[in-house]
């Protein structure tokens, strides 16, 4: 998962378009090391590419921060108008305090924003909430929130990265 470019949108559907077994698929997922809707136009453009041709199911793993993001712009409206079917949000953070301490936003008030994003996705989008199992979080308390939002609620277990 390691580029030494971010690709363009023409290069990422090249590389959807090559014989990869495309027949087993059974959804296509914007996710990574980085956040996604920081390239919002290639989710955009490359949804749009596969709904057009594949009508797959497309999900976006994100952390929420759309709208710290691209803060002009009307992001769920956008991913729901091109064809996006799921976001699963990463709240590894049971509030502001405990989120800071493990994700270190660069954004202020980063928790309230992924608070927004989750708000307005799960009015438009299938959604689920997600967060890791470390000691820092109180994965319980979150799954409550999960559950007073309406939204589903899926625990990762914590995967050590080494690289």
């Amino acid at each position: 998962m390691r580029l030494k470019y971010e690709p363009s949108v023409s290069q990422v559907i090249e590389k959807l378009l090559a014989p990869i077994h495309r027949g087993h698929w059974s959804e296509v997922v914007f996710c990574g090391f980085g956040e996604p809707t920081s390239r919002l136009d290639c989710i955009l453009q490359v949804t749009k590419w596969i709904k057009e041709l594949h009508n797959l199911w497309v999900r976006v793993d994100t952390n929420g921060h759309g709208y710290l993001l691209n803060p002009a712009r009307e992001v769920v409206t956008e991913l729901e108008e091109a064809g996006v079917d799921e976001v699963s949000v990463s709240l590894n953070g049971q509030n502001e305090e405990a989120y800071n301490k493990v994700c270190r936003p660069v954004f202020a008030h980063a928790y309230e924003g992924v608070l927004e994003f989750i708000w307005k996705a799960k009015e438009s989008l299938d959604m689920e909430i997600t967060a890791v199992r470390i000691p820092e979080i109180d994965v319980s308390d979150i799954e409550r929130q999960a559950s007073q939002l309406g939204v589903r609620f899926r625990p990762r277990e914590y995967v050590p990265c080494f690289y």
